[in-house]
């Protein structure tokens, strides 16, 4: 069973136990939070229906908060003697999965929608 999560305008593939490294979010570690579904998966049954999922949350315990690796952006024109050394690092923090809906509730509502008639 997995999950797509959106959080700082990125998408990650999530389990239960799995640990994330998402852009800095501002909580303390031991702090809960609720990441937005796009995708759920049961191993038979995918849900991407975005009504059905609008109300599924994954739960996820922050664990730190660190700065990622070193970036190096080196700028450089030919010919011109012009170069310019930066460097960069990110503000991150890790979360760990803690709990995932279920595609029961959210499969049984796309279900109900789909028997409707159309009109």
């Amino acid at each position: 069973m997995y999950a797509i999560v959106t959080t700082g305008g990125k998408q990650y593939k999530v389990a239960k136990g799995d640990i994330i490294d998402v852009e800095k979010l501002d909580v303390q570690p031991g702090d809960k939070v609720k990441l937005d579904v796009i995708l759920l998966n049961d191993g038979k049954k995918t849900v991407v229906d975005a009504d059905a999922l609008s109300k599924k949350k994954v739960t996820c315990e922050v664990v730190d908060q660190f700065k990622g690796e070193k970036v190096t952006v080196f700028k450089f024109k030919k010919r011109k003697r012009y170069h310019r050394t930066r460097g960069h690092r990110q503000n991150l923090t890790r979360l760990q999965v803690s709990n995932m809906p279920t595609t029961r509730s959210a499969a049984a509502k796309t279900a109900s929608t789909e028997d409707a008639p159309a009109e």
